[in-house]
């Protein structure tokens, strides 16, 4: 066993029998997402090593080799500016932590480098590598890391990785993946003035544990661009990438330069790869960064929109949905096979006690109301609109049909989940109440919040929402418009199928009129919705609340819902398309 072979060990198991085919892509989905490794194209790792590397002279880091079409492209480039021979390894460092992928790689480079290049490739993890005290700094990196979530991501590695975030003046949580950490080190590994080319997550636009790291970025560079794809750019990973191109390395930010951000679409990597760098660039805007938790979705927007969008929350006629309601996660039962029923199995198991109704699904809210009656159809339909809910027994011993139901859920050995062998009595489902209205979390066209007077509750497919004092049915109405649409586009996160998701924090962050005002009422756009006239119910409310109320104008008006459309357009163009990079 060769000296790394103790530190790769769980990386190597989460590869688990996965075997790459000629086209570098996995065969395994499963253990692909598990290890993080979608491999790039060669002609995606040349036109950005292309960029990155600027003289024959340079030192190239690929601090996550794999099978080293990055080190290829980089040897390539270097000999295009002038570097001929095998000399150029000298010029060359990539650090992989499977010992097969380290093989694979230095096998790839014999071509260009005969013999020397068993000197590139070392076979480490790459946060133990970067800790070595006569670890060189470089003028390009280049590569595509990891993505592992941090549950995922096994010890020593993952405390070594935080412990760099943290000397980086940065604060890793729970919530960090392994990409973070090595865009953190991998920029710290730069000369002054160097250049980092990578394939990210789409995430780093608009996750939370990201936020940190776009300050960092934009204090550690004085140019970023990003290039977004409106396709996916690895044809089995539900995973949006983009281009990270960070220019001007600098040891700290610059008040007098400060870092311009640019964003460039492109409909897909074909038509990248056959333009130069430059070109794809040319027309990028630069924007305004501000350095808070702002994301960095809205730098889709133009110049105008982002300014607008900025004062709009700044502005005191807007508040936060927050400000009237606080939105919570759904029940999280454990195992919804055994705790969700339908109305048949309730009859049939006796269990009507002990049951309370359910909304389980966003498409069980059709309008922007849901009623008792509505509920009582999807229970005729024999929809799971059923939680099993133990609470009102108050300790006393479970008998007849009930405890004939625990005993089989046992048999299924649900008590044995983790959820369920938490709680005590591990049946006894937590945080069961009945909201005010439901808020999507998963979103298609529109942020739908959709007032309860059903009397039920729902699973964490669906948030819950409680108001803080206000008229449910008011504020409920007056979420219907372009401005709440707009900011959800801008407060949400986008994944590779064009949903828009919400987590709850997000969800209070929506922008509302300060005064609530007269909007259509709910009965009325509850039909309209059924109807297919959501649009019906927005320019009525445009017109109600944003002119009347708040005081915008018919062209503030056409901005916002130009805006929610623009984003909205986006995230649902970007259909998996079958191509990869």
């Amino acid at each position: 066993m060769n000296k790394h072979a103790t530190d790769v060990a769980d990386y190597t198991d989460l590869k688990a029998s996965s075997e790459r085919t000629h086209s570098g892509r996995f065969t395994s989905l499963d253990a692909d997402k598990l290890r993080g490794g979608y491999y790039t194209s060669a002609e995606l790792a040349r036109w950005l090593c292309t960029w990155a590397i600027r003289d024959a002279q340079e030192q190239v880091l690929e601090p996550s080799c794999g099978d080293g079409s990055f080190l290829e492209a980089a040897s390539w480039r270097l000999e295009e500016l002038g570097a001929h021979g095998p000399s150029r390894a000298n010029q060359l460092r990539g650090v992989e932590i499977i010992p097969d992928e380290a093989d694979k790689a230095r096998a790839r480079l014999r071509n260009g480098l005969g013999y020397r290049a068993a000197d590139v490739v070392e076979n480490s993890d790459f946060f133990a590598w970067w800790s070595r005290p006569d670890r060189p700094q470089y003028d390009a990196v280049v590569g595509n890391p990891p993505f592992i979530r941090y549950q995922s991501f096994p010890e020593p590695h993952r405390t070594r990785a935080m412990d760099i975030m943290k000397e980086q003046g940065l604060s890793p949580n729970r919530l960090t993946n392994i990409w973070v950490p090595f865009v953190v080190a991998a920029a710290a590994a730069l000369k002054e003035g160097g250049r980092m080319a990578l394939v990210l997550p789409a995430e780093l636009l608009q996750v939370s544990y990201a936020a940190q790291l776009r300050s960092f970025l934009t204090d550690r560079f004085g140019r970023v661009d990003l290039i977004a794809c409106n396709e996916l750019f690895f044809e089995k990973a539900e995973q949006e990438v983009l281009l990270l191109l960070a220019d001007e390395a600098r040891p700290a930010p610059s008040a007098s330069n400060p870092c311009k951000v640019n964003l460039t679409e492109s409909d897909s990597v074909a038509d990248i790869v056959r333009r130069s760098p430059p070109a794809v660039l040319r027309g990028a805007s630069p924007k305004t960064v501000c350095h808070d938790s702002e994301k960095w979705l809205k730098y889709f927007l133009n110049a105008d929109e982002i300014a607008f969008m900025r004062a709009l929350r700044a502005s005191e006629e807007t508040v936060e949905l927050g400000s009237y309601a606080s939105v919570n996660v759904g029940v999280v039962t454990g195992k919804n096979q055994f705790f969700v029923l339908r109305e048949s199995e309730v009859k049939d198991l006796k269990l009507q006690k002990y049951t309370m109704p359910l909304i389980a699904r966003s498409a069980h809210l059709e309008g922007s109301i849901v009623d008792q009656a509505g509920w009582r159809t999807l229970a005729n339909e024999d929809q799971r609109v059923h939680l099993l809910h133990l609470a009102p027994i108050n300790g006393t011993k479970p008998r007849g049909a009930l405890a004939s139901y625990i005993r089989h859920g046992e048999a299924e050995n649900v008590h044995k989940g983790y959820k369920c062998s938490v709680r005590t009595p591990w049946y006894a489902v937590p945080s069961v109440y009945v909201p005010d209205a439901f808020v999507f979390r998963q979103i298609y066209d529109f942020p739908r919040i959709v007032l309860n007077e059903a009397e039920a509750t729902a699973t964490d497919t669906i948030h819950r929402m409680r108001c803080k004092g206000g008229d449910p049915r008011t504020i409920v109405a007056n979420s219907y418009s372009y401005l709440t649409a707009a900011s959800a586009e801008i407060e949400g996160r986008s994944y590779g199928g064009g949903v828009l998701e919400l987590e709850p924090t997000e969800a209070e962050k929506l922008l509302m009129p300060a005064a609530l005002g007269d909007a259509m009422s709910l009965e009325e756009s509850d039909e309209l919705i059924r109807a297919g006239k959501l649009e019906t119910v927005l320019e009525e409310n445009n017109r109600r609340i944003l002119m009347d109320q708040m005081g915008l104008s018919k062209a503030d008006c056409s901005m916002l819902r130009s805006i929610w459309e623009k984003m909205r357009n986006r995230r649902l163009s970007r259909r998996r398309s079958g191509k990869t990079a």
